[in-house]
């Protein structure tokens, strides 16, 4: 496996996880049942992709992504201290809408860094910036 095909497949990981954490840490300030319910599912589909992702790098016997404890504390502090205040439906929403643009930018970035990447790891990068794109217009309902 490229080392390409690697580093676009650890992006993917890590986006996925990391929209996973998040969810989890917001998830209890929801009060909204419809809100509650679209983000479970958006976080089993990040699971979903997290899960292919790392099939791709075990067949091509690449290592995972691996966390960093700081950004997994800095993450779920940064969720707490932007619901401190605001939970509202609307806020909870604009803060994942937040979260899905970042994860498709850094997904750009990895994929204009990484040219030399396969169609393999190219096709499960552009399934998670697909589903993040649906994922903020699912959520501008709720803003």
């Amino acid at each position: 496996m490229k080392s390409d095909d690697v580093r676009i497949l650890q992006e993917v990981q890590k986006n996925t996880k990391m929209a996973m954490k998040a969810i989890d840490t917001i998830n209890e300030k929801i009060y909204d049942d419809n809100l509650s319910m679209d983000v479970t599912r958006e976080s089993m589909r990040y699971a979903e992709i997290y899960n292919k992702a790392a099939g791709r790098l075990l067949e091509g016997k690449a290592a995972f992504y691996r966390e960093n404890g700081f950004q997994d504390i800095l993450l779920k502090n940064g969720v707490r201290a932007n619901t401190a205040l605001n939970t509202s439906t609307s806020h909870i929403a604009e803060i994942m809408i937040q979260g899905s643009n970042r994860g498709l930018t850094s997904m750009w970035k990895a994929i204009n860094h990484n040219e030399n990447a396969g169609n393999i790891s190219m096709e499960v990068a552009k399934e998670l910036m697909d589903f993040e794109e649906k994922n903020i217009e699912r959520l501008k309902h709720y803003l």
